[in-house]
C-alpha cells in the first residue's frame, strides 16, 4: 500500500497549487488531487508557488490562448522548475511545457513560444486521423519515472488534436497508440517537470494512481 493510500481522511501529504490562468477544469483536478492526499489551492497569484510542494498546470483549449494567459506565470514557473519543485502539466498544460506548437501556425497565429521546459514541438495528427482524438487508450511505459509507477497497461482518457514530439527521446516516459504511437507522458531532463496528454482526473483508477504518485513525489521533495 502506498503512503497516500494509508493516509487518514484528515491527513495530507503535500501542498499543491493548481494554476488558475483562465483555462482548464480546475475543480475536477482539485477533487482528484484531494483524493490523492494533497492539500490543494487554486490560485492566480504566482507568489503562492514559493510555498507549494508541487504545482499543477491544467488546461483545455488552444495553445496560443493558453500561453497568452499563462504569460504572467512564466517566470514563476521557471523559478519553481529550476528549484526542483515538481511541476505537472495536464493536457494543454503538458503541451505548454514544450517549446512550440503547430497549432498556432495552423490557426494563422504565427510562432507562439511555449515554456520550453521540455524541448520540442507539438504536432497535429495526420490528415487521415479523426480529430480530436477522444476516448480511452492503453498506456505503455517506456522508461522509469515516479509519475508512472504502477500504471503500465492501464487505460487513460484523452481529448486532443495535437501531441508532443520532444527533441530528446529520453523525454518520453509513456506512449499510447492512435494510428501513430505518440507520447502520453513526457518529462524534462531533471525529472521534476512532467506532463500527461490525458486527463488523470478523468481516468479512473489509473488516473488516481498517477495523481497519488505526483502527491507522493511532492512530499518527498518538500
Amino acid at each position: 500500500m502506498s503512503t497516500s493510500e494509508a493516509a487518514g481522511a484528515d491527513e495530507t501529504l503535500a501542498s499543491v497549487v493548481i494554476v488558475d490562468y483562465g483555462l482548464g477544469n480546475l475543480r475536477s483536478a482539485m477533487r482528484g488531487l484531494e483524493r490523492a492526499g494533497a492539500d490543494v489551492t487554486i490560485s492566480a497569484d504566482p507568489a503562492t508557488f514559493d510555498d507549494a510542494d508541487g504545482i499543477v498546470l491544467p488546461g483545455v483549449g488552444a495553445f496560443s490562448e493558453g500561453m497568452e494567459n499563462a504569460g504572467p506565470f512564466r517566470e514563476a514557473l521557471a523559478d519553481a522548475a529550476d528549484a526542483g519543485t515538481p511541476v505537472f502539466g495536464i493536457c494543454l498544460g503538458m503541451q505548454m511545457l514544450l517549446t512550440s506548437s503547430e497549432e498556432a501556425d495552423h490557426a494563422g497565429e504565427g510562432e507562439v513560444e511555449g515554456l520550453d521546459f521540455v524541448p520540442g514541438r507539438n504536432v497535429r495528427f495526420d490528415e487521415g486521423q479523426k480529430v480530436p482524438h477522444m476516448g480511452w487508450n492503453e498506456l505503455q511505459v517506456r522508461r522509469e519515472h515516479p509519475i508512472v509507477e504502477g500504471v503500465d497497461g492501464g487505460y487513460a482518457y484523452f481529448v486532443h488534436s495535437y501531441y508532443a514530439a520532444p527533441d530528446d527521446p529520453e523525454s518520453v516516459v509513456a506512449t499510447t497508440d492512435y494510428g501513430v504511437t505518440f507520447p502520453a507522458v513526457v518529462t524534462n531532463r531533471e525529472g521534476n517537470v512532467f506532463g500527461t496528454q490525458f486527463h488523470p482526473e478523468k481516468s479512473g483508477e489509473t488516473g488516481l494512481r498517477i495523481l497519488r504518485n505526483f502527491v507522493e513525489l511532492c512530499a518527498e521533495t518538500e
